[in-house]
């Protein structure tokens, strides 16, 4: 187990990101050459509190760098030229409204969250 623990240790970055991490790690085979795990970390959180994460792996040996990366810098490159850096992502989640819609909600929210009771009453 700790030649496990060594070779996992190698070199590793944390990216995180919302809900999201992510884990570039530096392994190494049973040749002892290098290779790189990236993980996807979501946290996902149950109604009661508790939560889990679930994780996807991509292990990216030498032979294939070069290629992935040139993949990766022509994609990520194209996004960017064709959507610019803007996150839009967020007007698809549920909780998601636009600025100007804010104070209208937050009235809504705060008359409809309350009964008919007025501060005379009290």
């Amino acid at each position: 187990m700790a030649d496990r623990v060594e070779q996992e240790e190698i070199f590793s970055q944390v990216l995180r990101a919302g809900r999201r991490t992510y884990f570039f790690d530096v392994r190494s085979t049973k040749a002892d050459d290098y290779y790189l795990t990236i993980t996807e970390s979501k946290k996902f959180t149950h109604d009661d509190g508790s939560f889990h994460y679930q994780k996807h792996k991509i292990y990216l040996y030498k032979e294939d760098f070069i290629d992935f990366h040139e993949m990766l810098t022509k994609a990520t490159d194209y996004i960017l030229n064709e959507k610019g850096d803007e996150v839009i992502s967020e007007r698809h989640q549920k909780d998601f409204k636009k600025e100007d819609e804010d104070e209208e909600d937050e009235e809504v929210k705060t008359s409809s969250s309350f009964t008919d009771i007025s501060f005379e009453d009290i």
